[in-house]
C-alpha cells in the first residue's frame, strides 16, 4: 500500500500503544486525518514526525476510531491477507493438544477477534455449522468476503450469521443475523463436549448459542466433585445456569443434587433437555425460574446450606462508565454466596465483563469476603480454554476471568 492511502496521525504522547501493537487506536490519539477514508476503508497508521506505524481500518463514528492489522510496511492488507489470518487462526485449534486431548470436541472458536489478529471477528464452530460475529463496521463490510475465505477453507454445512451483539451500536451498526451461506441450521444443533451432549440453538441462544468459553471449568467441576468421596451427598447450586452446563458435569460427576437457576423459563427448559439428553433424571423442582439475586435472599432468609456454588452472571458492565454498578453487583451476590456455602464449600465465582480485570474482580469478592464474616482460600484462578487465547498485547481480551474458593 502506498502513502496516497488516507492517513491518520497519532499525538505524540499516545504513540507507545500502537509501537507495542495494542490494536485499537481510540479517537482521543487521533492528531489528525489526511484524505478522505471510507466508513471501514484501510488507513496507513503514522507517527506525529510522519513515520508508518502501522495498517488498519477506520471508523469515525465509533469511539474506537482505528483496529489495527499489521505493523508491517510492506504487507498488503487484500483478500491474501484475511486468507492468511484464518488459516493462522484455524491451524492453531488443529493443532491444540488441549483441545484434542479429551477427545474429538464438536464445539469450540475458531477465530477469537483482536486476540487471532482479526480485529471485530468471531467464528465459532458447532458440528458442521459455522456461526460468525461481525462486530465492528470494518468487518462488516468485508463479511462476504470472510464468508466466502471461510467455506472455502472449511466446506461446512452452513454459516450463519449472529451479529447482534450490542457492541455493534457503539460501531453505527444494526444487528444482523441470518444464514450467509450454505444450508440453515437445524433449530438446534446436537454438541458433544468430553462426551456429554448438549442442545444448542445457535438461532437464539446466548453469544453464538453457547458458553464456549466455559469448556474447561465445566471440566474441572466434573472432576472436582468425581474425585470427592462425598460428591454423592453434595449438593450443587448451579446460578445463571443457562442450559445446564454445569449442572449437566456435575450429575455425571455424581453429584447429590444440583439446583439450577436462571431467570429465563425458555433455557432451563432446553436445560432440562440437556440434563435428560445425558440419561439423567429430570426433577422439575430442582430449576428454578427466577432472578438470582432475589432467589439467593430466599435461601438465605430459608437459612439453606450448599456444599458449592457456581456464579456465572452475564455481563455486568458493558462499557467503562458502568464499572462502578457491576462491582456493586458482583458483590452483592458473592456475599450472599458466602453466606450460604457450608463450612469447607467451594464457589466458582466468575465475571465475563472485560472492563473488569481479575486484580479488580478479586478485590471486589474480598470485599463480599470481609463482609460475609467467612475465611477463604483461592485454589484456582479460572479462565477460558486455549480456544479463545489472549493476544499478549491485548490484555482486554481476557474477558473471562473467574477463582474457585474454598469456604472456611
Amino acid at each position: 500500500m502506498s502513502s496516497e492511502q488516507p492517513t491518520v496521525i497519532i499525538r505524540r504522547e499516545r504513540e507507545s500503544a500502537v509501537i507495542h501493537h495494542h490494536p485499537w487506536v481510540f479517537s482521543g490519539a487521533v492528531a489528525g486525518v489526511r484524505g478522505d477514508p471510507p466508513p471501514g476503508g484501510i488507513v496507513r497508521v503514522q507517527s506525529s514526525r510522519s513515520e508508518f506505524l502501522a495498517w488498519g481500518y477506520w471508523n469515525g463514528r465509533s469511539q474506537i476510531q482505528v483496529r489495527l492489522l499489521s505493523w508491517d510496511e510492506n504487507e498488503i492488507i487484500d483478500a491474501d491477507f484475511w486468507r492468511r489470518r484464518l488459516e493462522r487462526a484455524i491451524a492453531a485449534r488443529a493443532e491444540d493438544n488441549l483441545i484434542y486431548q479429551h477427545g474429538t470436541p464438536q464445539a469450540y472458536r475458531l477465530v477469537n477477534a483482536e486476540s487471532d489478529y482479526v480485529p471485530g471477528l468471531v467464528v465459532d464452530r458447532y458440528g458442521d455449522w459455522l456461526v460468525i460475529q461481525a462486530l465492528t463496521l470494518g468487518i462488516e463490510v468485508r463479511k462476504r468476503e470472510l464468508v466466502a475465505l471461510l467455506a472455502e477453507l472449511l466446506n461446512p454445512a452452513g454459516i450463519y450469521d449472529r451479529s447482534d451483539a450490542d457492541v455493534r451500536q457503539r460501531e453505527g451498526l444494526p444487528p444482523a443475523t441470518g444464514l450467509l451461506w450454505g444450508r440453515e441450521p437445524p433449530d438446534l444443533i446436537e454438541i458433544d463436549e468430553h462426551g456429554r451432549r448438549f442442545l444448542v440453538d445457535v438461532r437464539r441462544g446466548h453469544k453464538t448459542g453457547f458458553y464456549l468459553d466455559q469448556r474447561p471449568n465445566r471440566f474441572l467441576l466434573g472432576n472436582l466433585l468425581r474425585n470427592d468421596p462425598d460428591s454423592p451427598k453434595k449438593t450443587i447450586l448451579n446460578l445463571f445456569a443457562y442450559t445446564g452446563g454445569f449442572t449437566v458435569y456435575a450429575l455425571e460427576a455424581l453429584a447429590g443434587r444440583v439446583i439450577t437457576v436462571d431467570s429465563s423459563g425458555e433455557v432451563l427448559a432446553l436445560a432440562k433437555r440437556n440434563v435428560a439428553l445425558n440419561g439423567f433424571p429430570v426433577n422439575d423442582a430442582d430449576f428454578v425460574e427466577a432472578d438470582v439475586f432475589q432467589q439467593l435472599r430466599l435461601y438465605r432468609d430459608s437459612a439453606q446450606q450448599f456444599d458449592l456454588i457456581i456464579l456465572d452472571p452475564p455481563k455486568f458492565a458493558a462499557v467503562q462508565s458502568m464499572i462502578d454498578r457491576a462491582a456493586r453487583g458482583y458483590k452483592d451476590i458473592n456475599l450472599l454466596a458466602f453466606k450460604l456455602l457450608k463450612p469447607g464449600g467451594l464457589l466458582m465465582t466468575f465475571s465475563c465483563s472485560g472492563g473488569v480485570s481479575l486484580d479488580l474482580f478479586k478485590k471486589i469478592v474480598f470485599g463480599a469476603l470481609t463482609d460475609s464474616g467467612r475465611e477463604a482460600q483461592i485454589l484456582q484462578t479460572l479462565g477460558a480454554g486455549s480456544d479463545h487465547p489472549v493476544a499478549l498485547t491485548f490484555p482486554e481480551g481476557e474477558y473471562l476471568k473467574g477463582l474457585l474458593l474454598r469456604v472456611l
